[in-house]
């Protein structure tokens, strides 16, 4: 075996294609990222490995030649062709003249004496095509295809080492040096890696489409074909049979057979690729003038179809399995080996997403959007409802509706700024189209889903738990949702989205603050005073922006999985493994770090982590993390996960980016607190971590705990030894008091799901007076003051220190609270006065 295998994988110089996946486009390219995606998919693909990018950048470094090409390269001005042209062969050369460094092609031959021991060949027999895949290449909004070299046929190890470099030099071709300028990308930001896999023996090859590359219709499949080797298709020197298959019943509805006359196959007795065209008069293959016996003049004939209908089937079949698996529109490259019987026969080679197609019908889309007039107003009154469920965010959207039920499809990619959210239910994978939403509808879900807490943190209206809302409302229909009633109005409703003047006696607090020159400290006296501290629930970093000004005395509760999917998008144990733990700690600092500066002095309570499994999986590289739990809800998550060897080294990197934040910004106003929390045991030990980070808990810096779990608020006294405070989760206390799914929509219809009740309160009541008995300070950042004024008075005369709710909520909230503590002094008061007969 290779004995790299035992390295990590960002640090090995060959890998094989089964490894690698999309997470891993930076080491081996798009293409061979995309290649072991679909091994992984199911999609029969040539056996292979890859050089990786690490191995070409070694190659520069080791040999000094990165200085010398990237300094020629930044003096260089692309749009003098002599120049272009000089510099870029010049490069090209000295990449060839150099010598690949023993300890790399060492591993390249090793591997591919490997690969031939794998498929039962000698390896001075197994062919092998060693083509490009550059780190930029095959993406979505820049394709580089066909920029950088291919070469088929190649055997022998000490081929394979040769055509390695001579891919790694059509990095530096005039065309792609100059196009990475044209796009902004950097030279030193594209690197190359190289795919050798097994040559098909092709008798057919070519390419497929799964739209139509001229009309773009999405119905159909088109498959172009030839004799021999796809280069000839490619390379347009052929005009190769074509065949339009419907998606539906995947029937063959247009095909054109043509004249094949020219061909690109392997000789055995030549050991090389040749050029073959048949020659009408001899009624025979030739090359040269020459007559040729080579396998594939045995089978193949210029009026004959390349394909037979089972082939065109089950090429149509795997290109609907591809474009389901990336959700996309995509350009694939296929052969069919003669060698072999039939459905073995037939390989996917290649797949990239289709680039002209998807980029123009996305701009189209957009100026559609953009140019939109909204369709004649109706009145209240005369509006037909779609559909009702929970109003879950206040306030009113209305806009062009959209169903979407997979966040990666190519409809959630065609999802435009203003548009109307419908769909199932939503989970973190939605935020980025959530953000772009004018308003946010679900068939499922409660008053604490996922869709119903990130709406109302962002102020996006939205209504949640309809039933029935993505078979109600179509795509393409204009709408107005109505969230602080959880009704949804076909058309634009005029009363709802007419302008309402602010009533002067509930001054705007940015407003004011722009007008006046003040700051937002000096703001609070504006409103209310409270005894208990109002604090706001916040979880994307940009929106502090927007709500910075609002009378809040601290932020009691950052979620930071917005920045985990917003801002980093990678699973920290991927980034550990991959030698990326700075680019977490940064990410994850920064967005902390944004919202701490904007309102500092003031407090910002950053939880940690809080995401489930299924949560941290659709992260990339999450996959091999995580298992697959039964119950996320009350699975790994929280403190648990903190404490486990699979994630602890992950948490120590969220514990090192708040570090960076308050020692190196100097941002002493941030506090952290552990989400999640069940036993005693486990917070000693996730202390402990903190403590071995350097975070000791100090007058200046307090740690919190989430009283979620019932064990928190039975043994609120014994966790106040661990730590300052505890802030009150509402939603999962209610769930895991009463037992009750807090995203189930029967449950909450049926009435279990209320915060309200007696065991809820009770809960609640016992860990107040628990906690400060030994001085530890108590919040909520649960749904529930938000909801119903009748806990918030309930928690106020309990004592509780600080209520935390979310943006929408602060300024009613504080009234609220300010009311209630009169009433409590004027009850006081009244009490002294009976006691003194007054």
């Amino acid at each position: 075996m290779v004995e790299s295998m035992s390295q990590p994988k960002e640090q090995r110089f060959v890998v094989w294609l089964d490894e690698v996946r999309k997470e891993d486009t930076l080491l081996v390219g798009g293409k061979n990222a995309n290649l072991g995606e679909m091994i992984a998919a199911g999609i029969p693909v040539p056996p292979g490995f890859a050089v990786t990018s690490y191995a070409f950048k070694y190659f520069l470094d080791k040999t000094g030649l990165a200085e010398k090409i990237y300094s020629m390269l930044n003096k260089l001005d692309v749009n003098n062709t002599k120049e272009l042209e000089e510099t870029t062969a010049k490069i090209r050369q000295m990449i060839l003249e150099q010598p690949m460094p023993p300890e790399v092609e060492t591993e390249i031959k090793k591997y591919y004496r490997e690969l031939a021991k794998r498929l039962n060949m000698e390896p001075s027999r197994l062919r092998v095509a060693v083509r490009s895949s550059a780190t930029a290449e095959d993406m979505p909004e820049a394709s580089f295809a066909g920029q950088q070299d291919t070469y088929l046929n190649v055997y022998g190890e000490d081929n394979v080492v040769y055509y390695v470099k001579r891919c790694w030099a059509s990095l530096f071709t005039a065309r792609a040096t100059f196009y990475r300028v044209a796009q902004g990308i950097p030279h030193e930001k594209a690197l190359m890696s190289v795919t050798v896999q097994k040559m098909v023996n092709s008798r057919s090859a070519g390419v497929m489409f799964t739209l139509h590359p001229v009309t773009g219709d999405e119905n159909v499949i088109v498959i172009e074909g030839s004799w021999g080797l796809g280069e000839s298709v490619v390379g347009g020197k052929v005009t190769p049979d074509e065949f339009v298959v419907d998606k539906g019943s995947l029937k063959v509805v247009e095909s054109k057979i043509n004249n094949k006359n020219f061909a690109i196959t392997f000789d055995p007795s030549k050991g090389k690729n040749i050029d073959i065209r048949w020659d009408e008069n001899k009624k025979a293959w030739v090359h040269e003038g020459s007559v040729v016996d080579v396998p594939l003049a045995k089978v193949a004939q210029p009026d004959k179809t390349a394909l037979t209908e089972e082939e065109v089937k089950r090429l149509a079949e795997l290109g609907l399995l591809i474009q389901k698996h990336y959700g996309r529109h995509m350009d694939i490259e296929w052969a069919v080996d003669m060698d072999l019987k039939f459905p073995e026969s037939v390989f996917i080679v290649q797949a990239r997403p289709e680039t002209v197609w998807s980029v123009k019908k996305a701009k189209e889309a957009e100026k559609k959007v953009g140019a939109v007039e909204a369709k004649k107003t109706v009145k209240l009154a005369e509006a037909k409802i779609l559909a009702k469920g929970l109003p879950a965010s206040p306030g009113v959207g209305a806009g062009v509706a959209k169903v979407i039920f997979d966040p990666k499809s190519k409809e959630a990619m065609e999802f435009k700024q203003g548009e109307i959210l419908v769909t199932r239910m939503t989970d973190p994978d939605w935020v980025p189209l959530m953000k772009k939403a004018a308003a946010i509808v679900t068939d499922e879900g409660g008053m604490t889903s996922h869709a119903a807490i990130v709406s109302r943190e962002l102020g996006i209206p939205a209504v949640v738990g309809t039933g029935n809302a993505t078979k109600a409302i179509q795509s393409g229909q204009e709408v107005t949702v109505d969230g602080a009633r959880g009704v949804i109005y076909e058309g634009i409703v005029e009363e709802l989205v007419k302008p309402k003047a602010a009533a002067p006696e509930q001054p705007v607090a940015g407003a004011v603050v722009a007008a006046v020159g003040i700051s937002p400290e000096q703001l609070l006296p504006l409103y209310p005073v409270t005894a208990t501290k109002i604090y706001m629930n916040l979880g994307e970093p940009d929106a502090i922006d927007k709500y910075k000004d609002l009378p809040f005395d601290g932020i009691g509760l950052m979620r930071i999985e917005f920045i985990f999917t917003d801002w980093i998008g990678y699973h920290p144990m991927y980034l550990i493994e991959t030698k990326q733990e700075d680019f977490f700690i940064n990410k994850l600092a920064a967005g902390v770090a944004k919202v701490a500066q904007a309102i500092y002095p003031r407090p910002v309570v950053v939880r940690f982590s809080d995401f489930r499994t299924n949560e941290f999986r659709g992260l990339k590289g999450g996959e091999k993390f995580e298992p697959d739990e039964r119950n996320p809800m009350i699975g790994w998550r929280g403190v648990s996960r903190y404490i486990h060897p699979k994630y602890e080294a992950g948490f120590r990197l969220e514990v090192r980016a708040i570090r960076k934040v308050r020692e190196e910004m100097g941002l002493t106003n941030v506090w952290v607190m552990f989400p999640f929390v069940r036993t005693l045991w486990e917070v000693q030990r996730v202390v402990k971590i903190l403590e071995e980070e350097g975070l000791k808990r100090s007058k200046d810096f307090k740690v919190w705990a989430m009283a979620e779990v019932p064990s928190v608020a039975i043994l609120a006294d014994k966790f106040a030894e661990y730590v300052d405070g505890f802030s009150i989760g509402s939603n999962d206390l209610t769930q895991l008091v009463l037992g009750a799914d807090r995203d189930s929509q029967i449950l909450a219809e049926m009435g279990y799901f209320d915060e309200r009740d007696p065991a809820v309160l009770e809960a609640i009541r016992m860990l107040i007076e628990k906690a400060h008995s030994k001085g530890a300070t108590v919040s909520i950042c649960g749904q529930a003051p938000s909801v119903y004024p009748e806990i918030t008075e309930y928690l106020v005369r309990l004592g509780i220190d600080s209520i935390s709710v979310n943006p929408d909520a602060v300024v009613s909230t504080r009234r609220l609270v300010a009311s209630i503590e009169r009433k409590i002094m004027l009850e006081k008061l009244d009490a002294i006065l009976k006691k003194m007969n007054l």
